[in-house]
């Protein structure tokens, strides 16, 4: 099988900032040694965006600070908080589309992973606009006959939490109509929401992992704000199989107490 880490919504702050109390990028760095000790032998990492909280060049040059000590290779998307210019100022080896937006393909051992550029500049709320699906329909053609999985920053359907459903890709119609031409796509992996998330759109499996700073809490009530909650660092352990895809969400610095159960 091949092993993948997803690292998601890290919100990179300046050096000697905070964020909701917490330091984003000693909980980063932390992760990273995590990975190193334990995932080195992983395929690849993938940070399905919000990088930085305010797509501020100091946090990006954080971010590389950052990643440079990764021993596994990774990749890069844009999400909400992110800023695609300076994205590119800090990251120039970043892959763009004929239109400028963040999208590439990799092909794997499991399939070929497409990475999907779900951002709407100035707004929180997703978008995949007609010329990012052509790159899309392009890519899928491409893969013809190959497990295609998809990443992307935003989820594309909405995940019943009011609070949260506000900032979804809210126009999915012709994201949705591409992907149902192609029945490859074997599963969905998003971020954003910051919560761990499994399910299916129009037939396709999909899950969200929760982020490396600050979680959102789990409140179905109707609202504009949401509530962040302060639990445990996470990033996702993924293995994809000839016919299977697992997601482990990993609480790479709980305090909970082990104990060891011999059932028998």
């Amino acid at each position: 099988m091949l092993k993948i880490i997803q690292i998601t919504d890290c919100h990179l702050v300046p050096r000697g900032e905070r964020l909701f109390t917490l330091d984003p990028t000693a909980r980063l760095r932390a992760a990273v040694e995590d990975i190193n000790n334990s995932h080195a032998d992983a395929h690849l990492c993938v940070l399905t965006g919000d990088l930085a909280h305010d797509g501020d060049p100091r946090a990006y040059a954080q971010l590389r600070d950052v990643l440079d000590g990764l021993q596994v290779h990774w990749h890069l998307m844009p999400g909400n908080h992110d800023d695609r210019r300076r994205l590119c100022e800090a990251f120039p080896e970043i892959e763009t589309d004929e239109h400028g937006f963040l999208q590439t393909s990799l092909a794997t051992p499991a399939g070929m992973f497409l990475f999907l550029d779900t951002m709407d500049a100035g707004v929180h709320s997703g978008a995949y606009c007609a010329e990012r699906c052509q790159w899309l329909e392009r890519a899928l053609a491409k893969a013809a006959g190959q497990p295609i999985y998809l990443f992307m920053h935003h989820p594309p359907m909405p995940i019943g939490m009011p609070r949260l459903d506000q900032y979804r890709i809210l126009d999915n119609r012709q994201l949705a109509q591409t992907i149902d031409g192609h029945r490859n796509v074997h599963h969905i992996f998003f971020g954003h929401v910051h919560r761990p998330i499994a399910g299916s759109w129009r037939g396709v499996p999909v899950s969200a992992i929760a982020g490396t700073n600050h979680q959102t809490a789990f409140d179905l009530a109707d609202g504009v704000a949401n509530i962040v909650s302060l639990d445990d660092p996470v990033y996702g352990v993924i293995f994809l199989g000839t016919d299977s895809a697992i997601v482990h969400q990993h609480a790479f610095e709980s305090s909970a107490e082990r104990i060891t159960y011999e059932p028998h």
